[in-house]
């Protein structure tokens, strides 16, 4: 099965993260509803949240903290063209 690996991320300030996947389509995924989880609770430091990168073809987060590309791209949303933009 095809995946879609990540190109870029961008951390928000609404815990969510703006992701170009590399068929050039940019979707949001929230990872609000993540930071309910042990390992994920140190994200909710806006600080911490923004430690964000492209390794490999997903994202992580400078403690070593990731997701599965495949994960990302079915649990997210299509950024919207207006007032999505950041």
């Amino acid at each position: 099965m095809m995946y879609h690996g990540v190109k870029s991320v961008e951390a928000r300030a609404d815990h969510t993260l703006l992701i170009r996947f590399d068929n050039d389509e940019y979707r949001v995924f929230d990872v609000k509803p993540l930071l309910a989880i042990s390992r994920f609770r140190v994200l909710a430091s806006p600080q911490e949240f923004r430690k964000v990168r492209v390794a490999f073809d997903t994202v992580e987060w400078e403690n070593g903290l990731d997701l599965d590309p495949e994960y990302l791209y079915e649990r997210s949303r299509p950024r919207e063209s207006s007032g999505d933009s950041h």
